[in-house]
């Protein structure tokens, strides 16, 4: 077996009641759920027993799915299984700043409660939605999301491309690919994410952590991948201020991502919180690679199991 990355999971895989095992039976998370639960009181309930309508709440969903992707993370190593490198898709890079280090679990949750909140902020301002296209030529794809004055943002995987605008383009775009026959799911999120509309809470989130000081910023100790570059975080604070704020109104470019992480000797990827979203997209970027999902105690179990076995 080579090199393990840890993969966190993003916005759209959320569900009540998730994480609630691994809360239960691991000291570890149940010990950070509390810490997590006195610095925005509330999150426990609106996690492990909300509604499907709160949880998609913009500013309820980052701080509850960042709990339950490093759940996932925590018993991981509570069983000995560390990464070599970490990526996460859209707020699941946030997770991946404290596993690499860069932020402590502390002060990664404030980080992650304040996105959330901005970015709920913009979203109502900016009302908007988002859809993954399915297996349609991206230079196509790119032109018509032009015309139609949308975003192409997310490029997940051969053939799946998320586009993020608002609302009322969206649908143009919708037409337009059902006149094509080309399929699209629409995405369980709450605004037009990754695009220029997320410009003020990105700004604001790089202000908070420039000018106040409110995150104590270290050099990662394994790769962290960026969203925007595909490439391993910068090492400076500056650079990294930049990388998680600017983050949200930049492309998601997880295809690049995967592909870089196995150049470097990456074949073994677990994808930590609720879905199988991620893993499947490895799947299709990286066939002969090695994946699996943690999500709860026996997800875990067979995991730890198989990979203790081949250590």
């Amino acid at each position: 077996m080579g090199k393990i990355a840890f993969l966190f999971a993003g916005q759209g895989s959320q569900y009540p009641g998730m994480g609630k095992d691994l809360f239960e039976k691991i000291n570890e998370v149940h010990d950070f759920f509390g810490v997590a639960e006195a610095i925005r009181p509330g999150t426990l309930s609106q996690m492990l027993a909300g509604t499907e309508a709160e949880l998609k709440r913009t500013e309820n969903t980052q701080p509850c799915l960042f709990l339950a992707d490093i759940a996932s993370a925590l018993a991981l190593a509570s069983n000995g299984i560390t990464p070599d490198a970490v990526a996460g898709f859209s707020l699941g890079e946030v997770v991946a700043l404290a596993v690499s280090g860069v932020l402590s679990k502390e002060n990664a949750f404030k980080l992650v409660c304040k996105r959330g909140a901005l970015m709920q902020d913009a979203a109502e301002k900016e009302k908007g939605s988002m859809v993954a296209v399915l297996k349609m030529d991206k230079s196509e794809l790119e032109e018509m999301c032009s015309e139609v004055g949308v975003f192409p943002v997310n490029y997940n995987c051969p053939g799946q491309i998320v586009v993020s605008g608002k609302d009322e383009r969206i649908e143009k775009l919708k037409e337009k690919l059902s006149n094509k026959k080309v399929r699209f799911i629409q995405l369980s999120v709450g605004g037009p994410f990754h695009t220029p509309y997320m410009k003020e809470a990105s700004e604001e989130l790089k202000k908070e952590a420039e000018i106040n000081m409110l995150y104590n910023i270290n050099k990662s100790y394994i790769p962290l991948y960026s969203n925007m570059t595909a490439k391993p975080y910068p090492t400076d604070a500056e650079g990294i201020i930049q990388s998680f704020s600017e983050q949200i109104s930049s492309s998601v470019n997880w295809e690049d991502t995967i592909k870089n992480m196995t150049k470097e000797g990456i074949d073994t990827f677990i994808e930590c919180g609720p879905g199988k979203t991620l893993t499947g997209f490895v799947k299709r970027i990286v066939p002969q690679a090695r994946i699996y999902n943690v999500c709860d105690i026996e997800s875990l179990k067979a995991v730890v199991e198989e990979l203790k076995n081949d250590a």
